[in-house]
């Protein structure tokens, strides 16, 4: 069963193309022009072994948020296409990521319900070189809201903006890879509801 996705999207503010293979190595090769979410969605892939090719370009002379945003949408698509029929996933997956001073809990179901809480606050308000901060939430909701997934980031504590963001992406990559999982004792989808 191949669980890869290809996913274009075209606006007048943005154009995104983006290859998911979730059942990866955690290759990739990811160009937003932003590269503090570069660094950021690179560590995701890498700690949920998932492989990716992600080129993106968008109306960055007015800000990074359309670009930002664009990107978490066309993200969700891919994992939600990828995960096809979502037979014998475990469907649940968590993961508490420290780096260096700053802890974050990741907690996941892939259940059809988009849902996002966002418990995150920032010691101070400021930029990571150019990037705004607050543009984080804005890329989870709109990934939540395309791949159908109850999305719970919780950052504990942290004094370093960089740091408490890194370990949510590394999170994030974690908790998916767990709950995106195979199970051979996993008969169709997990509920009882026998769909999902």
């Amino acid at each position: 069963m191949s669980r890869k996705a290809l996913i274009k999207r075209k606006t007048k503010e943005t154009d995104i193309s983006l290859d998911l293979n979730l059942d990866g190595s955690g290759k990739y090769s990811i160009n937003t022009s932003i590269p503090f979410l570069d660094h950021m969605l690179s560590l995701m892939c890498r700690h949920g072994l998932f492989d990716v090719k992600l080129k993106a370009t968008g109306d960055l002379d007015i800000d990074d948020h359309h670009t930002v945003e664009d990107i978490g949408i066309v993200l969700g698509k891919a994992v939600r296409q990828a995960l096809g029929d979502m037979k014998a996933i475990s469907r649940y997956g968590q993961a508490s990521v420290p780096m260096d001073e700053a802890l974050a809990s990741i907690s996941l179901d892939i259940s059809g319900r988009p849902y996002l809480v966002y418990r995150v606050e920032f010691p101070k308000k400021g930029k990571i070189k150019d990037f705004d901060p607050d543009l984080i939430e804005d890329f989870f909701q709109a990934f939540v809201s395309n791949s159908n997934i109850t999305l719970h980031v919780n950052v504990l504590y942290g004094r370093n903006i960089h740091h408490m963001i890194e370990a949510i992406f590394k999170g994030l990559g974690r908790a998916l890879r767990v709950a995106g999982s195979t199970d051979k004792k996993i008969k169709g989808v997990l509920t009882t509801k026998g769909m999902l």
